[in-house]
């Protein structure tokens, strides 16, 4: 068996191809199952690798991550016969073995670096030397788990790869170029590189603006892009056009090559020819080609952004976009409170999952037609990353500066069947990938600020301020919060202040109830509201007039129990009624703000 390092010093590396769609096993059964059901199918595309010419073999382990996260008890038993296959298969050869592992699932109960130390730690003990983590949309645990690995395998050599879009990012919005930063300053990692999801001249593009890594890189994409049919997912991607393009980027420096889904062995055997081919003394990075066609001078602020740094107090107002497509009344609402203060327009993104009017368009024709600063939400629930990156371009050209990044309420669950929720992201990560458009050679002159909720009324908001804390160290500027309509909410807001410092800038959610039912409705069926009974009793027996009246009175009174704390209001406006908050705006400017 070859030793990695002393390999990659005379030529590229040349790895596998894709297991998972070239070994045809059993319909339904996942392809690790395979190292025990099947143990003589794995063993012959391992030899079929080797024979077209691979340096190096991955272990049909891919999945054991997630299972072991899963806490499936087979996942043990399938790393220690996926080894001993590939350990069979490259007996006799100079090839090296790789132990695979595929992304880690991390959650609180069980974090990604616990699941991938635990595997690694497995393969460590079976004689693993070389390590591959692949098709990573982040690097979460990643750098934990492989320190945990060199205190048993010191010589241990470790490679990372992700996967990653054309436009160069993960599907968690993390782009490459930070996450391979990250790698190759570690001191921990040996290779860094891309692998699946892109294609060979997608790949060669993004590789080529990676520029000096410092450590080799490697580059393994798929035979192209699939084409889905009624049964099955196909890749035809031509073995000669994969096989030259590989070649050209082993050329421009790229040290390690391979193939991912839709490749196989012949692809394998026509960029073994076409390595062959190429000259000694290839460079050993490439070098960076990042576009440096200056751009025109833009607003990277607005009028609100500009008030809220100066330290005076703002007011935003939410109002919720139509039902319908008639935007008539809307607008009129929107000149009305910019006129009475308004600072900011907030536009929900279907609040509790029922369709309204898009919040983006509503908000791009608000700031179109009255110049007013806007703030659409904008959930994690509807839209995978391809539609929310195209619609955060549409809003930056339109001149949207803020966003509030939502993980967004669920679809009530007797129509998931119809309809389906898109959740690739939480709100943290959402703010993360937002913020990292904006950058040298990135899509946005300047990042758009992003803000995120704060829920003053949650049962355990210690829980809820480790959350915020997170949200801010991925790139979030500040919170609206939920209504304050208790002490206890006034509290945590006291709390929240205290911890998350004062360049967090806070906005006090106020929300009027205007009659008892509305309270009761509020405290017993809007997540994250909670009302006090005191307040729900004093409604009693109101009209409409009465109602609003207290609603108003009880709003400022909470407005000045929460100044102290607060940058400014986030005023919701119930039942779309303009008129009342007008009332609300001018006694908040009289009696609270007062500048």
């Amino acid at each position: 068996m070859s030793d990695v390092r002393t390999l990659l010093k005379k030529r590229p590396l040349l790895f596998d191809g894709g297991m998972g769609t070239y070994y045809k096993g059993a319909p339904g059964r996942e392809c690790e199952q395979a190292n025990r059901l099947d143990p003589e199918g794995i063993r012959a595309v391992h030899r079929a690798y080797l024979a077209a010419g691979a340096d190096a073999i991955k272990t049909n382990t891919f999945g054991l991550p997630r299972m072991a996260a899963a806490q499936d008890p087979e996942w043990e038993a399938l790393a220690d016969a996926g080894w001993k296959l590939a350990a069979e298969a490259a007996a006799g050869t100079d090839a090296a073995v790789f132990a695979d592992l595929g992304p880690a699932p991390d959650t609180e109960g069980l974090s990604a670096a616990q699941v991938y130390t635990a595997v690694v730690r497995r393969f460590a003990a079976l004689g693993a030397k070389n390590y591959l983590f692949e098709t990573l949309s982040s690097d979460t645990g990643v750098l934990d788990a492989v320190r945990a690995l060199r205190e048993t395998v010191p010589d241990a050599f470790v490679q990372v790869s992700f996967a990653v879009l054309p436009d160069g990012y993960t599907r968690e919005g993390q782009h490459c170029r930070a996450l391979v930063r990250r790698m190759a300053d570690s001191g921990l990692v040996d290779a860094v590189g891309l692998n699946c999801v892109s294609a060979p001249g997608a790949m060669r593009t993004l590789v080529q603006q990676l520029g000096q890594v410092g450590i080799p890189l490697s580059v393994m994409p798929n035979a192209g892009y699939p084409v889905v049919t009624r049964t099955q997912v196909q890749y035809r991607g031509k073995p000669d056009y994969f096989a030259s393009e590989l070649a050209r980027l082993a050329a421009e420096g790229v040290r390690i090559l391979g193939g991912c889904c839709g490749t196989t062995p012949a692809h394998i055997a026509a960029l073994r020819k076409a390595l062959d081919a190429l000259p000694e003394g290839l460079p050993i990075v490439p070098a960076a080609q990042i576009s440096t066609v200056s751009r025109p001078e833009v607003e990277t602020d607005d009028a609100f952004l500009r008030k809220l740094r100066s330290g005076k107090k703002v007011i935003a107002v939410e109002l919720d976009s139509p039902k319908d497509a008639d935007l008539t009344a809307y607008l009129e609402g929107a000149r009305r409170l910019q006129a009475a203060g308004t600072d900011l327009m907030t536009v929900a993104d279907c609040p509790i999952a029922r369709a309204r009017m898009d919040s983006s368009l509503v908000a791009c024709r608000v700031h179109r037609e009255l110049g007013l600063p806007t703030l659409p939400h904008m959930t994690c629930r509807d839209r995978n990353l391809n539609a929310t990156k195209a619609l955060l371009l549409g809003l930056y050209a339109e001149g949207v500066r803020e966003v509030l990044a939502i993980t967004g309420d669920p679809i009530p669950s007797a129509e998931r069947d119809e309809v389906k929720s898109v959740y690739q992201f939480n709100s943290r990560k959402l703010a993360q990938y937002i913020v990292s458009l904006a950058g040298e050679g990135r899509e946005m002159p300047s990042p758009l600020t992003v803000f995120g909720a704060l829920n003053l009324n949650a049962r355990n908001f210690d829980v809820e301020l480790r959350r915020a804390v997170e949200k801010l160290e991925n790139g979030m500027t500040g919170f609206l919060t939920q209504p304050v309509l208790s002490e206890q909410a006034v509290q945590n807001l006291q709390q929240a202040r205290q911890t998350l410092g004062p360049e967090a800038k806070i906005l006090a959610g106020i929300l009027p109830v205007v009659s008892q039912r509305n309270a009761i409705f509020m405290e017993n069926e809007v997540n994250g509201i909670h009302v006090d009974a005191a307040i729900i009793d004093r409604f009693a027996g109101l009209d409409r007039a009465a109602g609003e009246e207290l609603g108003i009175e009880i709003s400022v009174q909470a407005a000045k129990a929460a100044l102290p704390y607060a940058d400014g209001f986030y005023l919701m406006t119930p039942f779309n009624r303009v008129a009342l908050m007008e009332r609300l705006i001018a006694r908040l400017k009289e009696e609270v703000i007062k500048d």
